[in-house]
């Protein structure tokens, strides 16, 4: 084969390369540029958006368990007996979002303290509730406790 027609067909080997290149390049350019924008404007890319799925539902679960917690909190205190003074009796109230919890009272006497504990069910005990242990419920579901 002749030497200058091979490197006649070499050269046009080098530019259609050179060719496919600039073609490629242009390409990932553009491609680039999209993708760019489309982070720009918050679109998350596809391992991002599967991160952003298994995180809201994390949160799903954590709501979850969150409404499950004992965290409605409310504490009443007053005398229990007219010749008591200093509100040491108390009734406490420990609910979560769907009203289930307990109402703990401690009664303070002079000689002695007694301290009960009424399970609560959707708002309501199956046991009758003083006015103090109401009032602590109460305050407890409406989220005004002490």
């Amino acid at each position: 084969m002749d030497p200058e027609l091979l490197s006649w067909i070499a050269c046009g080997v080098a530019l259609l390369a050179l060719l496919v290149v600039a073609i490629a390049w242009r390409r990932l350019r553009v491609v680039d540029r999209r993708l760019t924008q489309l982070v720009d404007a918050g679109a998350p890319t596809t391992p991002e958006r599967d991160r952003i799925e298994a995180l809201e539902a994390e949160l799903a679960t954590v709501r979850g368990d969150l409404a499950q917690a004992l965290r409605h909190v409310a504490v009443v205190r007053y005398d229990a007996f007219g010749d008591m003074g200093g509100r040491m009796s108390f009734s406490a109230a420990v609910v979560d979002d769907t009203g289930d919890g307990m109402v703990i009272s401690s009664i303070h006497a002079r000689g002695e303290s007694r301290t009960y504990a009424k399970g609560i069910v959707g708002g309501d005990s199956e046991i009758v509730l003083t006015p103090e242990e109401r009032q602590a419920l109460d305050a407890a579901r409406t989220g005004q406790g002490d």
